[in-house]
């Protein structure tokens, strides 16, 4: 029984967390009329560049035992690692929403506090000045939590990715009758015949196999 010999380590796309991060709104700059443009010659007309056709996959070395795929092309090609990539980027998207909600929340009552204060008595200001405390508070846990929840989700992904590619690795690797499968990302690979990358195959594959059973991994 030949055995798929890859790394543990696989990943999408993942748009970061840095919107999470609390920031005041920027000053505004001065408005000043903008300067009349200069007249321009009249722009000569540009011929299209061709776009060169595509150059064809080199084939697979006859009697080659070992190959490799590119594990963040196939995650980025193929159509279960755009849909995973599709529902993190919806969970974030809703996360950072919901905190942009909570800041415009928390910037109004900032802006109130700073402009009425001659005006409020002492115990609205004070019990305004709580509230204020309080949104800071709930900003931070939401953040925490929010950022904890997107992990987890990417980890899920992951996983499921992983579980529904494996089968398809192994099910290629066997139909070239290779010894070591490796991944690129991974390998360390610092040259290699181009006709070991099988990474093409593999999509054309994974795709075919969406939302059917998981073939068996020899």
């Amino acid at each position: 029984m030949k055995r798929l010999v890859l790394p543990a380590a696989f990943a999408f796309a993942f748009v970061g967390m840095s919107a999470f991060a609390q920031t005041p709104p920027p000053a505004q700059p001065p408005v000043t009329p903008p300067a009349q443009p200069a007249p321009q010659p009249p722009a000569k007309p540009t011929v299209p560049v061709p776009t060169p056709p595509p150059q064809p996959l080199a084939p697979f070395p006859e009697g080659a035992k070992i190959a490799y795929v590119d594990v963040q092309r196939i995650a980025s090609e193929s159509v279960e690692g755009k849909a995973a990539t599709t529902k993190l980027e919806a969970l974030r998207t809703k996360k950072t929403n919901e905190l942009n909600d909570k800041n415009k929340a928390l910037q109004a009552n900032q802006q109130k506090l700073q402009t009425q204060s001659s005006v409020l008595s002492p115990e609205a200001s004070g019990q305004l000045q709580k509230e204020i405390e309080k949104q800071q508070v709930e900003i931070q846990r939401f953040t925490q939590d929010a950022q904890a929840e997107v992990q987890e989700l990417q980890q899920d992904l992951m996983l499921e990715f992983q579980k529904k590619l494996f089968p398809v690795l192994g099910q290629v690797a066997a139909e070239k009758s290779l010894h070591v499968l490796l991944s690129a990302g991974d390998a360390g690979i610092l040259w290699a015949a181009p006709g070991l990358d099988i990474t093409e195959d593999v999509v054309k594959r994974f795709d075919a196999s969406a939302g059917k059973p998981a073939p068996k991994q020899p």
